[in-house]
């Protein structure tokens, strides 16, 4: 179950982001000039509501494992990430609590109390200020482009990271710097797949979509 947990909340990472791209990549020209541009448009992000379509492969499995759901972002540090097709699996993050609820099960953890959910955080929260790829302790990223996207490659350089995780891909749109496909790849071969086909921006979100009991 533990290992279950992990797998979906690499997922949940990176729920801030949207866009997916077409073509043949080449080395970014503007690395620098990138980061700088999504910090300026994830300051500007206060709240996040979208739907997702989660696609995996397995190598035991002759079919694609397809899952459908929603999530919500509001600042500072409130997410919800919820499963409704073919399953019900729903993860709410609210300042250093994280509450699980798997079917009947519910579980209730305190982060900072555990060294591999504070990884997860300090991930999200990344991801979310917008300063994740400054950080090459914990990541060792690398930058490309075509003519309608942008996108970055994640090497995990953590140890307890690396043992889930061989590599992730974010694609960025470069109008919006939006992204809608993250694909995530493991040791074993076996990946991950998630577009995310329609989002709002800065839309009214209650506090009661955050609560943990």
């Amino acid at each position: 179950m533990k290992r279950k947990h992990y797998s979906i909340l690499f997922f949940f990472l990176f729920l801030v982001l949207s866009a997916f791209s077409q073509g043949q990549f080449t080395e970014m020209k503007d690395p620098a000039g990138f980061k700088q541009k999504f910090a300026e448009a994830t300051r500007k992000t206060q709240t996040i509501e979208a739907s997702f379509i989660q696609e995996k492969s397995l190598s035991v499995l002759s079919e694609k494992i397809i899952t459908k759901g929603r999530f919500l972002f509001k600042k500072e540090k409130k997410l919800r990430w919820e499963y409704t097709e073919p399953f019900h699996y729903l993860i709410v993050l609210n300042n250093g609590t994280m509450f699980i609820q798997d079917e009947d099960k519910k579980s209730k953890i305190d982060i900072r109390n555990n060294k591999m959910f504070a990884e997860i955080n300090y991930i999200i929260m990344g991801c979310v200020q917008g300063n994740l790829f400054n950080d090459e302790k914990k990541f060792l990223p690398s930058f490309f482009e075509n003519r309608g996207s942008f996108l970055v490659k994640m090497k995990p350089l953590a140890s307890n990271l690396k043992e889930y995780l061989s590599e992730i891909r974010i694609f960025f749109d470069k109008n919006d710097l939006l992204v809608t496909r993250l694909e995530m790849y493991e040791p074993s071969g076996d990946y991950t797949r998630i577009d995310f086909p329609g989002e709002k921006i800065n839309t009214s979100i209650p506090d009661e979509k955050f609560l943990v009991p």
